[in-house]
Parts: structure tokens; sequence; C-alpha cells
């Protein structure tokens, strides 16, 4: 190669370097900050990327994003999320309850959030109003928390002899502990039947909570609404079926791996529009200008085969009523 071939292929190569990097450095990164671990939340973080690509961004060719997993561990989230604003994240997408939003809110008030919760973000103090968010916070509610009570009430129509339910609670989460547990009891005084509530904060605890089911004479189990227990819902589904009680749960992924029955809304939806959002406020969009989305569409799914291996016969009521029926 002639000198000055090759000094026209190092000057080109300078000129580019500071080019790419400045192009590197241009690409925004989210923080994205879950409450428990990766490998059961991988189909809807799959969603929340299709979300994105929808809003035109793909991980790795205009957007990064940096994951932080705090494994069911909940103090561990204010570290995370004091972290990720520390690397000067574009803005943090939150996964697993109110306490991992609140973790966000804490840590920064000017990066943007969005959040997917299951509870009311106003009455916990996320957001001003759902119409206008207010701060720098938006997102979705998927309102687990407030359909508890109707998930109790179904559940004694499931098992109409049932005459003491249990409540399952994680005691980590205490304020929304305390608010799940005041919701379903005006629900089971309502239908007449005695609450008992089992606590379990860790995989190791749930055999316990349902060795215990026997001597306090429970004859149905409501899992509440927890990020945890979602994770782990192939050992609880399993735990349900070694004890033979009949159990709802709030999610349609449990009755598919063979819980009796569950209520609630498409968490694959909500999280695909929570990438939705991340990408508008990528964007330019502002948190207060995107109302927080709620689902408008809730759907009971039954398990029949679960059903008939317990010795219940569903009521016809609940089959009219229901949007799909496991054979």
């Amino acid at each position: 190669m002639k000198r000055r071939e090759l000094m026209l292929l190092l000057g080109a190569a300078m000129t580019a370097a500071p080019a790419l990097r400045a192009q590197q450095k241009a690409m925004p990164v989210i923080g994205f900050l879950g409450s428990i671990s990766p490998g059961p939340n991988a189909p809807f973080v799959a969603t929340f990327r299709q979300g994105l690509k929808d809003a035109g961004y793909v991980e790795g060719q205009n957007v990064a994003i940096e994951y932080r997993w705090a494994e069911g561990r909940y103090d561990r989230l204010p570290a995370l999320a004091a972290d990720l604003v520390g690397r000067h994240v574009d803005m943090i997408a939150t996964i697993g309850g109110t306490v991992t939003a609140l973790a966000a809110k804490n840590a920064t008030s000017t990066i943007p959030i969005v959040f997917i919760v299951g509870r009311d973000p106003v009455e916990d103090g996320l957001v001003a109003s759902l119409a206008r968010p207010g701060g720098n916070l938006t997102g979705v509610s998927i309102l687990t928390g407030e359909l508890m009570p109707k998930r109790l009430e179904l559940l004694a129509e499931l098992v109409p002899h049932a005459h003491v339910i249990a409540l399952l609670v994680n005691p980590n989460l205490r304020v929304e502990r305390e608010r799940l547990i005041a919701d379903v009891q005006e629900a089971a005084r309502a239908k007449g039947v005695q609450l008992q509530i089992v606590k379990a904060n860790g995989a190791d605890e749930f055999e316990t909570a349902f060795s215990s089911l026997g001597p306090l004479q429970v004859d149905a189990v409501l899992i509440g609404n927890d990020p945890f227990f979602f994770s782990r819902r192939d050992q609880l589904v399993a735990l349900a079926a070694r004890f033979a009680v009949p159990a709802m749960y709030e999610w349609r992924e449990f009755a598919e791996l063979g819980g009796l029955a569950s209520y609630g809304t498409s968490v694959a939806g909500m999280y695909r529009q929570m990438g939705v959002y991340a990408g508008k406020i990528l964007r330019g969009a502002k948190p207060v200008d995107l109302p927080v989305e709620q689902p408008t569409r809730f759907e009971l799914v039954v398990n029949l085969k679960t059903a008939k291996a317990l010795g219940l016969t569903i009521p016809p009521s609940i089959l009219a009523r229901a949007d799909e029926v496991i054979e």
C-alpha cells in the first residue's frame, strides 16, 4: 500500500472513531428494575420489548436496556434503583408491584419512570391522578389488588361447601398486605365464610404454609397478589395439587399450569403497553401527559381437569361466565 493511501485510510479511521463513539453514546438507555427473578418474567419482558418495537425501538439497535433484578429480596430495590440513577439512564421501567415503583420514585424526581403495578397508583402515592399523573411517573395498573375480593367471591362459588378459606400473603409487603387482608376480610364476611391468614415470604416457607391448612380446617385457599408468588407459580400450583386444596389465583398463567381457576387481566398485554409508553417517552413525551392505563377486560379461567382431580363439580353459573375452560 502506498504511503499516501495509508495516510488517507488512517485519517478516515480517526475521523470515524469519534463519530462512532458519539453514535453509541447517543443510543438511549432504559433502566429496567424488577423485584423478582428474570426467568419467570422472561415472556413478559419479551412483550415489553415488543411494545418498544411497536414504538420504533429495538434493543441493541437503537436502544440499550440495563437490567436489575432484586430476586425477591425487596430490601435490595432502593440500592438497585440508585445504581440505575447513578448510571444516568434515560428512563426507568419498573415491574413487580408498587414496592418497585416506589423505590424508583424515591431514587429520582427527574428521570422518567414507567411502571406496571397491581394496585391503585393514586392511593399508593405514585401519581396525582390517573388522567394527569404529575411528576415523573406514569404507567399501567393491572388492578390485581382491587380484584382480590372478587376472587374470593368466585372461590366461594367454586367450592360451595367451603366454610374456611385461607388467604396466602407475603409478610414482607407490610402496607400492601394490610390493605389486602382488610379488603378480603370484608368480602369473606359478606359471603359468610371464615378467613384464615397464612404467611410465606420465601419458597422454602410455601411447604409449611400448605401443611398448616389441614390443622386450620381450610376448605380452599386464595393466593394473594404478589410478584414473588407469581415467580413461584409452578411450586404453588404443585403444592395445591399435592395437598388437594382448591385454589384461586390472580392470572391465567396459574390455571394454564394446572391451577383450579384464575381471574384477572392479560398481563402480557399490559407489559406491551408499558413498552409502548417507554417508546413514547424516549421520543420526547412527558409522563405527565400520558394517563395511567388500566385494563377494561378481565378473564375468568377454569381448569376442569384440576376440578375433576379435586372431586369438584364446577357450578353451571361459573361455567357460563368463564372466558376459557381448560379440559
